[in-house]
C-alpha cells in the first residue's frame, strides 16, 4: 500500500444567477481511494510548541472566525474501509485504523497553503510520521430509541514507545450536508513532497465553543501522551469543536 505522508441544472441560468465554476481538479495519477469514518476534535494548543514541530519556512494557519476559530491542530480518529488502488482492487489489507494530528499550514511569506500530518499511530500503514500500533482498538455502537439515536465511539492506539492516542465520545448524531473539497498535504520532513486529497464528506458538528450549536455530546474523554505528542498535549490544550464525519470518501492524487 502506498504510504501517505506520515510520512494530502437543468435549464437556462441568467448571468446574474450564475455561479462561479468549480475549480479544476489537480491533475495527476490516483494513488488510492477509500471510504472512511472519522471523528475529529479541533484543538488550540501552545503555539510555541506547535511552531517547533513545523519545518523551516512554514507557519501555522489559525482561523479568526467560524466553526474552526482559534484551532491550530486537529486530532482525528479514523476507521478506514475498502482501501483500493487506481484499479479499484484492495490495497494491502484493504482497511486501516489510525489516529493522527493534523495542522493547517502555509508557506511563510507566500500563498501556498495546506496541511501537515505531524504525528500519529496506524494499525496497518505506518511510516513517515505515523508510528506502528502495538495496540489498535476501535469500538463503535449505535442505538435508537423512539427515533433518538445514540452513538458511542471508542478509539485506542498505543505505539511501542508508549505513545498513546485515545478517545471516548458519546453523542446524538444528526444528518449532515454533503460537500466536496480538495486539500494539499505536505510532508513535514520534506515539504517538496505533496499529495492531494479529494474528498466528498458530511460533517456533523456535535459541539462547538464558538458557534454554540445545540450540544449533542453526552460523554467525552481523551488521552494523548508519550513522545512528541506530549509536547502539544501538556494539559493546557483546549478542545474547540467535536465533529463526526460519518461519510468521508477520499481519493488521493499525486500531483504532476
Amino acid at each position: 500500500m502506498k504510504k501517505l505522508f506520515w510520512l494530502a441544472a437543468i435549464g437556462l441560468i441568467t448571468p446574474a444567477l450564475a455561479q462561479a465554476p468549480a475549480p479544476t481538479p489537480t491533475p495527476g495519477p490516483v494513488v488510492e481511494k477509500s471510504s472512511d469514518y472519522r471523528f475529529q476534535i479541533d484543538f488550540q494548543v501552545s503555539q510555541a510548541a506547535l511552531n517547533k514541530m513545523l519545518p523551516q519556512g512554514w507557519e501555522s494557519v489559525v482561523a479568526a472566525q467560524g466553526a474552526a476559530k482559534d484551532c491550530n491542530i486537529r486530532l482525528i480518529f479514523v476507521e478506514r474501509n475498502n482501501i483500493v488502488g487506481p484499479d479499484n482492487r484492495p490495497l494491502g489489507k484493504g482497511k486501516d485504523m489510525l489516529a493522527f494530528i493534523e495542522a493547517p499550514v502555509r508557506q511563510a511569506g507566500g500563498t501556498v497553503t495546506g496541511r501537515m500530518i505531524l504525528a500519529g499511530i496506524s494499525a496497518n500503514n505506518p511510516g513517515g510520521t505515523l508510528l506502528a500500533a502495538r495496540t489498535a482498538n476501535v469500538a463503535r455502537a449505535r442505538s435508537s430509541q423512539n427515533e433518538t439515536v445514540t452513538e458511542t465511539d471508542d478509539f485506542e492506539f498505543v505505539a511501542a514507545g508508549g505513545e498513546r492516542l485515545q478517545l471516548h465520545v458519546q453523542f446524538h448524531p444528526n444528518p449532515t450536508n454533503m460537500g466536496t473539497g480538495e486539500t494539499r498535504f505536505y510532508d513535514p520532513a520534506d515539504p517538496a513532497k505533496v499529495q492531494v486529497w479529494r474528498t466528498e464528506s458530511g460533517t456533523d458538528i456535535t459541539r462547538n465553543v464558538t458557534t454554540t450549536p445545540p450540544d449533542r455530546v453526552t460523554q467525552f474523554s481523551y488521552r494523548v501522551s508519550g513522545g512528541k505528542l506530549a509536547t502539544l498535549f501538556d494539559g493546557t490544550e483546549k478542545p474547540l469543536s467535536w465533529d463526526a464525519q460519518p461519510i468521508y470518501n477520499r481519493t488521493v492524487v499525486q500531483p504532476q
